[in-house]
């Protein structure tokens, strides 16, 4: 299937001319190109384009979640024929495994994995081994091992109307490919029997598939709300892909477990030369236990550690990640790369020094340190069309796209300077720090009378709690972002800031790259005159991008001094703020502001979203779907406490309540159904 675009925008400014130089040097074979745009010019919307011109899958590669989410939201609008993936890492919380010789502190691994990203990313693996038409937005969790891309492949059922099919062999199949027999419970990466028929949840998505059986063949094939049981497609055919990323055949699971005990005797007896015989004892319990559960279960915990054996690649090898996935020829957007770049290549060494410390002291075998993220020279293997996406390129980038720095011409970076609109880049004004907080607040109370809305940027996670606390004391309605936010609220609060539940958004780094923002018309910037990497040159040239969608947007630099980064910045937005007014001036342009409609976040489209109780409760409830209904409206609940909600998590408590005494009886009646 082609790939179609799918949008009331078109090709404006300087972004027709940057899309044909885009997609003519991709169809050359241009390997390198850097597609300068500023903020608000629409990037994303010149990447969506080269996408369909070329019709080839693609990789866009962000570096954090919350910029992946808007991606992936937009590109879900731009592309809603063709199949749009999101690859983030899983963990809501992430201990890794480590020890401390100092203190002799064994840290076990400790993780929360979040089911919805798990199933997104499920979802992209599923459609790269069967389709060309997909994009995958994704952050640097890509380069993370993954599974062997011809076992997920070989191991996939494929199922068709009419066509001989044995209950007992379809079983089997799916618990080979790591699928969960439960007859109770049906939930994803799992399946239940009732007679003739199987219902299965793909781990890949939140419809179910209906199996019915009928003299030795397949009878019919449906999809299902595995909620209600309503029935919603027939099926002529399905594939159903592995349940987990890493999954292997039998033979190499068989392989694997003869190689793992090899190694396991070689390095005891290594430790036991160096009279080690504390760290020999430790390994030998671990991996012993490790391998009677390999042998029973086909997994373990921590059976990542082991992936080099089940995958057969010798040592020090490289191991399968999502790129894998990706046919020869796709495309590769980094976007950010000024920070994206930086992030790949410190990837592997943090990983190994904590790893190293695990072999050393008898935690794991050697072997451990081939399940890394790929090193920077093996990512630049799979570096074969690619395009750098910043308003400010780093010298690497350029380079590569040979320009010498930033403004330098060459016919293999694409400046998008001109929006559409005819916006310019926000005038950036200097002011003291003595009585900056006074000033800010004169500040944002004008821009709430005209119904703008305010970024305030920090330093520090205490300062950026401790200023939006004094803020809400005051009467505004404001709210902090940090690292520490959780996922889906983060980009919760951005949207939430669009639609005025809040004036004014206070943050450190999350502020920055790429946000998408046009009700921002003010960005001010504490501290400005501390030199350092939250106060660079690029940062503070992408801080002003968030106030550049507005036809009144400013930037407010608090500061006592002007530093060399802040002196490169106001000279580079003078510079663009040149060539944008003299596009004006030739093509009669009157700046407007950027009208933008509110995608649906990724919580709502996860349906997280809330009220989504009500739309539950809707359906009939019986005995079929009772569990769901409960397990969902708990989720929400507990959703509700983190968020604060109590009012609404003390509802649909009740609600549990009154559902679980519905189908109960008094203890001691007859017929009582056990929880």
């Amino acid at each position: 299937m082609s790939f179609e675009l799918v949008s009331d925008f078109k090709p404006a400014g300087d972004q027709p001319r940057a899309i044909e130089q885009l997609a003519a040097n991709l169809e050359r074979g241009r390997q390198f190109q850097t597609l300068l745009g500023v903020t608000g010019s629409g990037k994303t919307f010149t990447m969506a384009s080269v996408i369909a011109r070329l019709n080839r899958p693609a990789l866009i590669l962000s570096h954090n979640k919350t910029l992946a989410a808007q991606l992936y939201s937009e590109f879900r609008e731009f592309f809603p024929r063709n199949r749009v993936a999101y690859f983030v890492s899983y963990y809501d919380y992430y201990q890794p495994e480590a020890y401390l010789p100092t203190t002799d502190t064994y840290i076990e691994k400790d993780a929360s994995i979040n089911e919805d990203i798990d199933r997104l990313r499920m979802y992209a693996v599923s459609n790269l081994t069967a389709h060309r038409d997909v994009v995958v937005v994704a952050t640097v969790s890509c380069i993370y091992p993954s599974g062997n891309p011809e076992d997920y492949a070989g191991l996939t059922v494929r199922l068709a109307r009419g066509e001989a099919a044995d209950q007992r062999r379809i079983m089997r199949r799916l618990v080979d490919i790591q699928y969960e027999r439960n007859d109770f419970d049906l939930d994803r990466g799992r399946f239940r029997v009732r007679g003739n028929r199987l219902e299965i949840v793909p781990a890949y998505q939140e419809a179910g598939l209906r199996i019915e059986l009928a003299g030795g063949q397949v009878a019919r094939l449906t999809g299902f709300d595995t909620l209600t049981g309503k029935e919603l497609e027939e099926l002529d055919e399905v594939f159903i892909y592995p349940a987990k990323q890493f999954v292997t055949t039998p033979d190499k699971l068989e392989r694997a477990l003869d190689s793992i005990t090899a190694e396991l005797e070689v390095r005891l007896a290594e430790l036991k030369r160096q009279g080690k015989l504390v760290e020999a004892q430790r390994l030998e319990q671990r991996t012993r236990y490790d391998l009677e559960m390999m042998a029973e279960l086909g997994y373990c915990s921590g059976v990542e550690n082991y992936s080099r054996h089940f995958d057969g690649r010798p040592a020090g090898a490289r191991p399968y990640c999502l790129l894998d996935f990706f046919p020869e020829d796709f495309l590769l957007f980094v976007d950010e790369s000024h920070v994206s770049l930086p992030q790949i290549r410190g990837m592997y060494l943090g990983d190994r020094s904590r790893k190293a410390t695990l072999v050393d002291y008898g935690f794991r075998l050697p072997s451990a340190l081939d399940n890394r993220p790929q090193t920077w020279d093996e990512f630049q293997r799979f570096m074969k069309s690619v395009v750098f996406v910043s308003a400010t390129p780093g010298r690497q980038e350029l380079n590569a796209s040979g320009a010498e720095r930033l403004g330098a011409a060459s016919p293999w970076v694409a400046e998008q300077i001109i929006r559409p609109t005819g916006l310019l880049d926000p005038p950036m004004l200097i002011r003291p720090t003595a009585s900056q907080i006074d000033d800010l607040v004169a500040e944002i109370r004008a821009q709430v009378e005209r119904s703008e809305r305010t970024l305030v940027v920090t330093l520090s996670k205490h300062t950026a709690e401790e200023l939006s606390e004094f803020l809400k004391n005051l009467g505004l309605k404001v709210e902090y972002i940090h690292y520490e936010v959780d996922t889906f609220r983060r980009v919760e609060l951005l949207r939430q800031l669009r639609e005025a539940r809040y004036d004014v958004l206070v943050g450190i780094n999350l502020l920055r790259e790429g946000l998408d923002l046009p009700e921002v018309s003010l960005v001010a910037i504490l501290e400005a005159d501390k030199e350092g990497f939250l106060r660079s040159e690029t940062s503070l040239i992408q801080i002003a991008g968030r106030a550049a969608r507005a036809a009144n947007g400013k930037v407010i630099l608090y500061a006592d001094r002007t530093t060399g980064a802040m002196e490169m910045a106001l000279k580079e937005t003078a510079r663009r703020r040149n060539i944008q007014a003299e596009y004006n001036r030739e093509h009669n342009l009157v700046p407007a502001p950027i009208r933008k409609g509110i995608y649906r976040g990724i919580e709502e489209i996860l349906g997280q979203k809330k009220g989504l109780s009500e739309s539950v409760l809707d359906e009939e409830i019986n005995d079929r779907n009772l569990l769901a209904v409960l397990r969902r409206l708990e989720k929400e609940m507990f959703q509700a406490a983190r968020e604060l909600d109590f009012e609404r998590a003390a509802r649909l408590r009740d609600k549990i309540k009154e559902l679980k005494g519905e189908k109960e009886i008094q203890r001691g009646r007859p017929g009582r159904r056990r929880r």
